[in-house]
């Protein structure tokens, strides 16, 4: 069933199979409606498994499952923008400090490409410098991170579902690299149990409409 399930990218048998888990358990949780490779509502993101739980009276409960095999693929999507922004205001600070203590100190690194000689480019990967080097590569990987790898925190911030809930295997389980707000499903032995309660968030209601049982549009159902 895990081949079935694959989706045609390049996915491991591993994630194919806590996709295929998630199914089930979300379909033993009630959830009626439930799909995989979902395209998300108001953002570029997709759910390794989305599902959607009818209520008598009101709008449903809609839930968002995000499976993850290894632990750099948990950490490259969990990054908090909170803690990364001022980093990279203080490294970018740095950085137009050493820029100006090398002009003064380099004269020679000018590159006369402008008009005006204040607005002239400064050829600073010439000297090879350390520090400066450093500073180049910590700005790179901050803003890096802040761009690509917040994608747990702006599926809350969009309210994209009323849950989120991660999948794990067993061994990759940690309290704390489990992002606030998100449910834990850790699987063990073939089965998967609930090692951590998601937060409910409310929906605006045209993003309820937008994300429904009548709306799921994925490459593959169940």
């Amino acid at each position: 069933m895990d081949a079935q399930l694959n989706t045609g990218r390049a996915e491991t048998l591993v994630h194919a199979r806590l996709k295929r888990l998630t199914l089930l358990w979300a379909q033993a949780q009630g959830y009626s409606a439930c799909a995989l490779e979902v395209s998300l509502p108001h953002c570029r993101y997709r759910a390794d498994v989305a599902a959607y739980r009818r209520k008598p009276s009101g709008v449903g409960l809609t839930a968002i499952f995000e499976c993850k095999q290894a632990l750099p693929d948990l950490r490259r999507d969990n990054c908090c923008s909170a803690a990364v922004r001022p980093r990279l205001e203080a490294v970018y600070h740095r950085r137009q400090i050493l820029e100006k203590n090398l002009r003064v100190h380099y004269p020679n690194l000018r590159i006369a490409d402008s008009l005006f000689p204040e607005l002239d480019s400064h050829d600073f990967a010439a000297i090879e410098h350390r520090g400066y080097a450093h500073v180049l590569r910590e700005l790179t990987v901050l803003q890096n991170r802040l761009f690509d790898c917040t994608k747990f925190e702006k599926l809350l911030r969009y309210r994209c579902a009323n849950l989120f809930f991660l999948v794990l295997p067993n061994e990759l389980f940690e309290e704390t690299e489990i992002p606030v707000g998100w449910g834990a499903l850790v699987e063990s032995d073939g089965a998967i149990s609930l090692a951590r309660k998601p937060v409910r968030y409310e929906m605006l209601p045209k993003i309820d409409c937008a994300f429904s049982s009548e709306s799921l549009r994925p490459e593959r159902a169940c």
